[in-house]
């Protein structure tokens, strides 16, 4: 990881739509206000949605775990 970057989400550039997914992740970011944008990380073959100044975070693994969390009072 870069410093002064924090990383949103993570997309595989081998995928059929290249990086559209990333660009549509940061475009969403971006109409929430967030400085989104897409740079390539060549290491990994991964396009990356950073935010640049920002204290140098991987947020990936933080929605990952949010995303898996259980729904609060639904069902009851």
């Amino acid at each position: 990881m870069v410093k002064g970057r924090t990383v949103l989400e993570r997309f595989p550039a081998g995928g059929p739509r290249g990086s559209w997914p990333a660009e549509e992740f940061a475009h969403a970011r971006r109409q929430e206000g967030t400085p989104a944008e897409v740079v390539m990380d060549l290491a990994t073959d991964t396009f990356l949605v950073i935010l640049r100044g920002a204290e140098g975070v991987d947020r990936t693994a933080e929605r990952a775990r949010l995303s898996r969390a259980p729904a609060r009072g639904r069902g009851r």
